[in-house]
């Protein structure tokens, strides 16, 4: 039983690390079983397929994550009727960071693994999110329509998946960011302040009023 949990243990390990670099379609299982020292076998054993090996790889983190930011957000609401945007986006920050307790660099490898998704138009991903942290969801869309009661559904829609884009984009390139800031700016940073210096830029764009 030990060696099948270390060896599933170790796809999942080297599925992570080729995913956040290379992306989900550039990846092969042949790719993965070379880096983890496995045969396609024991990835068929444990996964049965790619999809359920890219979905497994994002659980580890949102297992985690999810319900973590949900008591965090009654916490917050409970405390704050008329939590603004900013308290909202804010308060993901800590759930976010205890993902480096499940990986080294857990916080940005989940970033970068949820932008692929996003950018490779990884459909299957939206529906097993949507299947088993749909209450987590919930949850915080409905806090953020609560603290945005002026912006129509339709356009908190949009806005929403403007966030995420805007999200994405910056933890894709956080390395590199820190790097031009420190070189040019004499600023050091790291993935925390990286994600709270773009939580005012998403409130203001969040809750603009609709001309």
């Amino acid at each position: 039983m030990a060696n099948r949990s270390d060896t599933k243990t170790r796809i999942l390990d080297a599925a992570e690390k080729l995913f956040a670099e290379r992306g989900f379609s550039e990846t092969s299982l042949r790719l993965i079983t070379s880096k983890a020292e496995v045969n396609l076998a024991s990835v068929n054993y444990h996964f049965g397929s790619k999809k359920e090996l890219i979905r497994a790889v994002l659980a580890r983190y949102l297992d985690v994550f999810m319900p973590i930011a949900s008591s965090e957000i009654v916490r917050l609401q409970a405390s704050d009727s008329n939590a603004s945007l900013n308290d909202i986006f804010s308060i993901l920050v800590e759930p976010l960071l205890e993902l480096n307790k499940v990986r080294a660099e857990g916080t940005s490898t989940f970033l970068q693994l949820l932008g692929r998704g996003y950018i490779e138009s990884q459909g299957h991903l939206r529906w097993f999110i949507t299947t088993h942290y749909g209450e987590h969801l919930d949850q915080f869309v409905k806090a953020v329509a609560d603290s945005a009661p002026h912006i129509p559904p339709a356009e908190m829609f949009w806005r929403l998946h403007f966030t995420l884009g805007t999200v994405v984009f910056t933890m894709a390139s956080a390395d590199a960011l820190i790097e031009i800031a420190a070189a040019d700016f004499n600023e050091q940073n790291n993935i925390e302040t990286v994600i709270r210096k773009v939580i005012p830029y998403l409130s203001a764009g969040v809750s603009v009023p609709v001309k």
